[in-house]
Parts: structure tokens; sequence; C-alpha cells
């Protein structure tokens, strides 16, 4: 099944794509150009930023959308497309969207 979602989802050099890997420690999110295959930033909750973070794993997910959307702002991203891949849009993965979507960027 994820290979028919990850075939409809495809992010291009003006829209490039958001990628997550949700795991049971950590949230993981990536912003890929699909036409170069090639990934132009990452930000994950085990970067030594969010170490000494002590608050919820939903709260920590919402940090980590901010930086990596702070990141993506440097290179000039505004808009992007949204794949959740094979999890719920809710909790950890819910948070991490909103924010993105709290520093400005469109999916």
């Amino acid at each position: 099944m994820k290979k028919k979602k990850s075939k409809r989802i495809f992010g291009k050099s003006g829209r490039p794509r958001i990628s997550i890997f949700r795991s049971n420690k950590g949230i993981y999110a990536q912003i890929i150009d699909d036409e170069t295959g090639k990934t132009l930033v990452s930000s994950s909750s085990r970067e030594k930023i969010f170490s000494h973070y002590k608050e919820t794993k939903i709260e920590l997910s919402n940090e980590v959308g901010k930086l990596l959307g702070n990141r993506a702002k440097k290179l000039k991203i505004k808009k992007l497309v949204f794949d959740k891949g094979r999890y719920l849009y809710h909790g950890r993965v819910k948070s991490l969207a909103e924010g993105i979507r709290e520093v400005g960027l469109e999916f």
C-alpha cells in the first residue's frame, strides 16, 4: 500500500515533499526534491538542540516542525507537499505539521 501512495505524492523543485518517520522514541522529518532525488533539509528530535527537552513527545514534535520550517525558510521554500506515510494524521504527526505551519509554510 505504501508504494501506491508514494506514486501519487511527488515533490517537485517548486513544491518539495515533507517525508516523516516516527518511532517510539523520536520523530524525523526531511524535505525532499523528488526530481533530483536530494534531501534539502532535515530535522529530528534526536538533534543536540533537543537533548535536554523534558516536555511531552507531542510538544517536542511541534518544536521539530518549527525547526524544520525555519531551516526551509532559509532556503526560500514556501510551499510543500505533505507525505505522512503510513501514519495517521493525529498526535505527533499532526503536531509536527502544525509546527511547520506556525512558521508560515503552506501545504
